[in-house]
């Protein structure tokens, strides 16, 4: 079908207003570059390539293999302390879209704005919007329930378009959107585009434990829970036999820790090197410790196919959608 022009692609010369969601431990060098050349925009966390050696390779190979945009998502707080070397490897490699999470955008909006690269920042509220708006992001991404990951609190109904009403930058909707239909929902409800995760989990490319592909296609939203374990911070994961042995909440001495304004620079740091970990082992070999993260939209997903496969079939699904939109009489 013809493109889908909205703010967003014009602002990066894409096809389709569909960015691939950086993922971590799942988003790779096959999954960016297909999604980009199917005519969204592929996005993977800088911290999904370590030592700091292979990320640098991993952003060389993407180059190399797509002439399309692509993207890099930078955490930016303090528990990263690669932050300045990826981004400037990032922007040395043209990377064209930055993501970030966690923490503030400023000297990443400062530093890509210099290459003519733009900054997207993940939101979950107005203040926090407006805030990166002030120091000039190009967009945000308004992650709402039924993300996977770090989900936000607001209904997407709600979040979308007070968000759009509010602010003069592209809104990107996050959470719950593994159909076409629902990219009609959010760009109707004010969306300028819309970020796809949970969904290209289930893709061929994906190098992950194929039970965790499996889970996403078998699980219903239902067995989506949030839990602080992970990062301290309210994450969506598949509930699983150890998920809820382990228990939904942080451990009453971390979040005592967590809290106190003497500990909590030592703690949280702590905390997500220890979510990494369990994340890690769980994506990448057989355990009894799964702990595994999804969205609510794993309830969409019944097969697993190639990153180019879901896009044609995420477009073909927008237009049927758009088509049999009743009319005003």
């Amino acid at each position: 079908m013809a493109n889908i022009k909205t703010s967003f692609t014009e602002l990066l010369g894409l096809q389709y207003p569909i960015i691939g969601a950086p993922m971590f431990l799942v988003s790779n060098v096959d999954m960016v570059v297909n999604i980009s050349e199917a005519g969204g925009i592929g996005t993977f966390p800088a911290l999904n390539y370590r030592p700091i050696e292979e990320y640098k390779k991993a952003l060389a190979e993407m180059k190399a293999r797509t002439k399309k945009p692509i993207g890099v998502n930078i955490i930016v707080n303090k528990s990263n302390t690669r932050q300045k070397d990826d981004l400037k490897m990032a922007l040395d490699a043209g990377v064209e879209l930055f993501i970030t999470s966690l923490g503030s955008p400023k000297e990443v909006i400062a530093e890509a704005h210099k290459n003519g690269a733009k900054v997207v920042c993940d939101v979950v509220n107005l203040a926090y919007a407006e805030k990166v708006q002030d120091m000039g992001a190009d967009g945000v991404i308004a992650v709402s329930t039924g993300a996977g990951g770090h989900a936000g609190p607001i209904s997407p109904l709600v979040l979308i378009p007070w968000l759009k009403e509010k602010l003069k930058i592209p809104v990107i909707a996050a959470g719950g959107i593994a159909h076409g239909s629902q990219i009609a929902a959010a760009l109707t409800l004010g969306a300028d585009a819309v970020s796809v995760g949970t969904r290209f989990i289930a893709c061929t490319e994906a190098k992950i434990e194929q039970a965790y592909k499996n889970a996403v296609v078998d699980s219903t939203p239902e067995d989506i829970v949030m839990t602080t374990r992970i990062s301290g911070t309210p994450a969506a994961v598949i509930r699983t036999p150890y998920v809820e042995k382990m228990g939904l909440d942080l451990p009453w001495y971390l979040s005592v820790l967590k809290s106190h304004p003497t500990t909590k620079k030592y703690v949280v740091p702590l905390i997500h090197l220890m979510g990494m970990k369990t994340l890690e082992k769980a994506a990448e070999t057989p355990t009894w410790k799964t702990v595994w993260s999804a969205g609510q939209s794993v309830g969409m997903i019944h097969e697993i196919l190639s990153c180019e496969e879901i896009m044609k079939k995420l477009v073909r699904e927008y237009d049927e959608a758009t088509k049999s939109q009743p009319q005003l009489c």
